[in-house]
């Protein structure tokens, strides 16, 4: 049994804010319906994954014209497959290349 309290001991951390920051976190989280805790938790949660996204960003290769010329021709390689209802293209559009053509065309009208 001991263990088993002390492991709610180890998921408690107790907080301190600042009283206005802990006053505007409380009317946000009671107008949200959510719990004080339950709005810390994604607050904290949401600053994990701009900042793990950051990260990301500064590590990912620089994109350079070799992968991008792939990444294009990839998108303009047929499938054989039709367009389902709704997703059709307009019949002045060729292909991501042909986008200029269709603003001008689309300025004429």
């Amino acid at each position: 049994m001991e263990t088993n309290q002390r492991k709610i001991a180890i998921n408690k951390f107790p907080l301190r804010l600042m009283p206005s920051v802990r006053k505007a976190a409380e009317e946000v989280s009671h107008r949200e319906g959510v719990s004080l805790n339950q709005f810390i938790n994604l607050a904290v949660a949401e600053k994990l994954v701009s900042l793990q996204h950051e990260a990301w960003l500064a590590a990912r290769p620089t994109p350079t014209a070799a992968i991008i010329s792939r990444g294009l021709a990839a998108i303009d390689k047929p499938t054989g497959n039709k367009p389902e209802p709704g997703d059709e293209l307009p019949d002045c559009y060729d292909s991501i290349r042909g986008a200029g053509e269709y603003r001008r065309a689309q300025r004429r009208k």
